[in-house]
C-alpha cells in the first residue's frame, strides 16, 4: 500500500493543466543538529526542482543549533505558491536519521500508512546521558510507530562506515529513500544535486550510497 501515493501522483502530475496548486509529494528530513538533515533536504530539493516540479522547504531548528532537534519540511507541487510547512497528518514520508525525532515527527505529520525510513542509531539528549530523562530502546520506538507507520529501520551509521566515513549517514539514507522508489524523482536527478551538494572530498563515498540504493 506505501507505493500507490507515488504511482497516484506521477499519474496526476502529467495531466496537470494549471490553476491552483497541486501537491506531488510531501516529506519531512527529522534529526538532530550536526547530522546535515537540512543540507540533505535540499539535495532533494535541488533535483526535484531538476524536473521541472516547484519546491518549499522549511526548516525548524531546536533550542541548541548542535544537538537539537532539527526538521526539514520539504513539500513538492505543480502551480501556486504554497506555504513551506506541511500540515499535521499530510506528509508521504520522514527520514529520520535520529530515531526519536524521526518518530515524534511523523507522530504529527505522517498520513496514517505513511512510509518512516528510520536510523536506528540514537544520539542522546544532555538530560539521558545526565540520568535526567528516559529514552526509549529503538525497538519500542519502531513498535509504537509501527501502529500508525509503514516503517524501515536500518543501521544507517554502521553503513556509512563500512563505506568509508561515518559523516555521510544522510546519504545512506538518502539511497535508502531512493531504493523505496517514493520519490517523483529520477536517480540520475538526485546523483546529480547529491554530488553538487556534499562536502568535497565525500563525493565518491556519498554518490557510491545512492548507486547502491540499499534495498529494505
Amino acid at each position: 500500500m506505501c507505493w500507490l501515493w507515488y504511482v497516484r501522483a506521477v499519474m496526476s502530475h502529467k495531466g496537470y493543466s494549471g490553476g491552483g496548486p497541486m501537491i506531488v509529494y510531501q516529506m519531512i528530513v527529522a534529526g538532530v543538529g550536526g547530522q546535515g538533515s537540512v543540507r540533505i533536504s535540499h539535495i532533494i530539493a535541488d533535483a526535484a526542482i531538476k524536473e521541472g516540479f516547484n519546491v518549499r522547504v522549511g526548516e525548524k531548528f531546536g533550542a541548541a543549533m548542535r544537538g537539537g532537534a532539527v526538521s526539514s519540511h520539504i513539500r513538492i507541487f505543480r502551480g501556486e505558491d504554497i506555504a513551506p510547512v506541511i500540515p499535521p497528518g499530510e506528509a508521504d514520508s520522514v527520514m529520520a536519521l535520529e530515531p526519536l525525532e524521526g518518530a515524534r515527527a511523523a507522530s504529527r505529520f505522517l498520513k496514517r500508512g505513511g512510509i518512516l525510513l528510520m536510523n536506528t542509531v540514537p544520539i542522546y539528549p544532555v538530560d539521558v546521558s545526565s540520568g535526567r530523562a528516559r529514552y526509549p530502546s529503538v525497538d519500542e520506538i519502531v513498535r509504537r510507530a509501527s501502529s500508525f507507520a509503514c516503517v524501515y529501520a536500518l543501521n544507517a551509521a554502521e553503513l556509512a562506515e563500512k563505506a568509508g566515513s561515518i559523516r555521510t549517514v544522510n546519504s545512506v539514507m538518502l539511497g535508502s529513500l531512493s531504493g523505496l522508489m517514493v520519490l517523483p524523482v529520477s536517480r540520475e536527478s538526485l546523483l546529480s544535486s547529491l554530488l553538487e551538494g556534499v562536502p568535497r572530498g565525500t563525493e565518491e563515498i556519498t554518490g557510491r550510497h545512492l548507486s547502491l540504493e540499499q534495498r529494505l
